[in-house]
């Protein structure tokens, strides 16, 4: 009988941990999953390997023993009654305080003859020569990403997410914003034994945008202001992510003057009706190519100062 490495067949060191084990276990079974290998035994095999792997190495009790045995396997391979394997038995050395086990042979399992020597067959959890019913177990996680403009955030769109066997469309509410992740219940992996689908993830990135700053539902830009508007005052059209609005500007406005307008903002998430705040900046702007009247009416400005 040939002694098996289960922590080679599942890829751990000996000293990994319970939660190593797990995170590898559920990314092999998925991998090796009948339902996506239809028709290939030798990923049903492999199936059948790792499922008896983890059903020793996540349970702390069989670990320690399957570990005992390791230590001493070429002690178990030279006791008596060998050839096919071992009956449990206690010899001289069982005496001393050392098992030995023999094995009797018996019809196919999902368990191998090496598992149902040293845990007997009434062991396990996944299936076997009395039946035994596996526990069910979640589906594994997926994860994906999606990009969308500032404007597509504002108004909301949607996007389709391109999965192994499957294209999900994905309806983006307004306001969202960049690096949110939206779940999507039950799309992700299969789940086993009769546990539910894992879920997606998904994480919504929004692209920088020329014009607009985004902090949280408020949006920051800058609008040019004509010199002699800011001298005199007066009313300035400013355009902003969804509409333009005539602001009124108080003369002798300065250069980096900020105006908040109230609404104007991003929507607030999931809350509609409501939206951020729009500040924006002036920046004065001097006049070039002058026409030689222009000049001298700047120069007769200059001399009054």
């Amino acid at each position: 009988m040939e002694y098996k490495d289960y922590y080679k067949i599942l890829g751990v060191d000996k000293k990994a941990t319970q939660e190593e084990i797990k995170k590898t276990y559920r990314k092999l079974a998925v991998k090796f999953h009948p339902d996506k290998n239809p028709g290939d035994k030798k990923s049903e095999e492999k199936c059948k390997e790792i499922n008896e792997a983890n059903d020793v190495l996540s349970d702390p009790e069989k670990r320690k023993k399957y570990d005992d045995l390791g230590e001493n396997w070429q002690q178990y391979q030279q006791a008596p009654g060998g050839g096919g394997g071992f009956n449990q038995a206690r010899g001289q050395r069982g005496r001393q305080g050392s098992s030995q086990y023999s094995y009797s042979g018996g019809d196919e399992s999902q368990f191998s003859d090496f598992f149902e020597s040293i845990f007997g067959s009434g062991a396990g959890g996944f299936g076997g020569r009395q039946g035994r019913a596996a526990s069910p177990m979640k589906g594994e996680d997926y994860q994906a990403e999606a990009t969308i403009s500032l404007e597509e955030a504002f108004h909301g769109t949607t996007r389709q997410v391109n999965l192994a066997d499957q294209a999900l469309n994905l309806k983006l509410k307004p306001g969202i914003a960049g690096e949110q992740i939206l779940r999507m219940k039950g799309k992700g992996g299969t789940g086993y034994n009769g546990g539910p689908n894992g879920d997606l993830f998904i994480t919504i990135h929004v692209s920088n945008d020329p014009l607009f700053d985004r902090k949280g539902d408020d949006l920051y830009f800058d609008c040019p202001l004509d010199v002699c508007m800011a001298v005199l005052g007066g009313k300035v059209p400013v355009k902003g992510i969804d509409k333009t609005v005539n602001i009124n500007i108080p003369p002798g406005t300065d250069s980096d003057k900020v105006f908040r307008l109230k609404g104007m903002g991003m929507p607030r998430y999931d809350v509609p009706g409501e939206r951020g705040d729009s500040f924006v900046r002036m920046l004065i702007t001097v006049p070039k190519n002058l026409t030689a009247d222009e000049k001298e009416l700047w120069t007769k400005l200059a001399k009054r100062k």
